[in-house]
C-alpha cells in the first residue's frame, strides 16, 4: 500500500487527487489530509438546499462536490480526513466497517470509546465523530471519512443550517446528526498532527510492506487539470445538482417581493417574480431575461445589470434580488 500525508490544504485539489489516484492507478492507497474551511456536497445532492449560502458568502467557505454519496458535511483545520483506495473483487467491494476499523483501533488504544454507528458513522456515545462515504470504480473502492478531531461546530452549525422548506427536489438530503470533537474525550493532549502520525503508523503496520509516497511531478499535473477542468467548475459543484424548485420572500422598505423558480441541469427553467414591484414595464420581460439562465449569482448579476433595473424594480438593488434567487 501506497501512504500519503501531504499538507494540500485545497478542497478542490484534494477531491480531484482521490479520484485521480482511484481511475489512473492500479496500486492501493492510503491518505490523509486536511482542508481550509470547506462544505463538501454528496453527488446526487442539491448543493443549495444543503448550504446556508449566506453564511458561506461572509465567511468566504469553499463548497465542492464529491464523488461518492451521502451527505453534506463541514470540513476545517480541525477536521481529518482519511482515504482508501483500494483493489477488490467484484460484489464485494462496499465495506464500511471494514474501512473504519482501523481509525476505531487507534481510538481505542487512546482510551476512546468510539464505536460503529448505523450504516456508515463513527460515534462516541451518541454524538458522532465521522461520516463516511463509499464509491466503486471497475474493482476499485474509494472509501473516505472525516475525523473531527478539533473543528469548530459552531462553524459547521451555521455552515449548514438551511431552511428544509425553501427547496424541493427529489435529491439526497443529509440527515443532520450531533457531533463532537474527539480531542474532548482524549486522556492526555494531543494535536491533531500527531493524531495524524498515530493512524498513519497504524496503517502502515497493518499492512506489511506499505511505503510512503510523495505526489511527484506528473501526479501534480494531472491532479490540477482535473482540478481546473471539474472540482472547481460551478458546473460540477452546482449545476451537476437534480431538478429543484425554490421559493424564496425578500423583504423590501415597502413589502415583499416572492420568487419562484424551476431548475434542471443547472438551467433556469421558469420563474414568477410577484409581489411589491412598482415596476414601469412588465415584470415579464425580467422573467424571460433569466429564464435559460445558470443559477449562477454571479452570471444573473451579470444578465439583470444589463438592463435599466429601476425601470423593474425601484425598492430594491439587482445585489439583493440576485441573492433572493438562492
Amino acid at each position: 500500500m501506497l501512504c500519503i500525508a501531504h499538507n494540500h490544504k485545497d478542497p478542490y485539489f484534494n477531491l480531484a487527487a482521490e479520484e485521480y489516484m482511484l481511475r489512473n492507478s492500479g496500486d492501493d492507497f492510503f491518505m490523509l489530509y486536511r482542508n481550509d474551511n470547506t462544505i463538501v456536497v454528496g453527488k446526487h445532492q442539491n448543493t443549495l438546499a444543503e448550504i446556508n449560502m449566506d453564511y458561506v458568502r461572509e465567511k468566504k467557505i469553499n463548497v465542492v462536490r464529491r464523488l461518492s454519496g451521502g451527505g453534506a458535511v463541514f470540513h476545517d483545520l480541525g477536521n481529518l480526513n482519511f482515504t482508501f483506495i483500494m483493489n477488490g473483487r467484484e460484489g464485494h467491494l462496499v465495506d464500511f466497517k471494514r474501512y473504519t476499523l482501523p481509525i476505531l483501533e487507534v481510538l481505542h488504544k487512546l482510551s476512546v470509546e468510539a464505536r460503529f454507528r448505523g450504516k456508515s458513522d463513527l460515534a462516541i456515545g451518541e454524538k458522532k465523530i465521522s461520516g463516511n462515504a463509499e464509491h466503486v470504480f471497475k474493482k476499485r473502492m474509494l472509501h473516505h471519512g472525516t475525523l473531527l478531531f478539533s473543528s469548530s461546530l459552531e462553524d459547521l452549525d451555521l455552515a449548514l443550517s438551511v431552511n428544509p422548506m425553501k427547496y424541493k427536489s427529489k435529491a439526497v438530503k443529509s440527515i443532520r446528526s450531533q457531533v463532537t470533537n474527539i480531542r474532548e474525550h482524549l486522556k492526555y493532549d494531543l494535536d491533531i498532527i500527531e493524531f495524524r502520525d498515530m493512524i498513519m503508523e497504524h496503517i502502515m503496520k497493518k499492512h506489511p510492506g506499505s511505503s510512503m509516497y510523495e505526489l511527484n511531478d506528473d501526479d501534480l499535473d494531472n491532479i490540477n487539470k482535473l482540478k481546473n477542468d471539474k472540482y472547481i467548475t460551478w458546473k460540477w459543484n452546482f449545476g451537476y445538482s437534480p431538478q429543484y424548485d425554490l421559493e424564496k420572500s425578500i423583504i423590501t422598505r415597502d413589502g415583499e417581493i416572492h420568487i419562484r423558480l424551476n431548475v434542471a441541469g443547472g438551467i433556469i427553467q421558469n420563474i414568477t417574480i410577484t409581489g411589491q414591484l412598482h415596476n414601469k414595464f412588465e415584470i415579464s420581460d425580467v422573467e424571460e431575461l433569466i429564464t435559460g439562465t445558470e443559477h449562477n449569482e454571479a452570471v444573473l448579476m451579470e444578465k439583470l445589470k444589463s438592463i435599466r433595473f429601476s425601470d423593474y424594480f425601484d425598492n430594491i438593488t439587482v445585489e439583493e434580488l440576485t441573492r433572493g434567487m438562492f
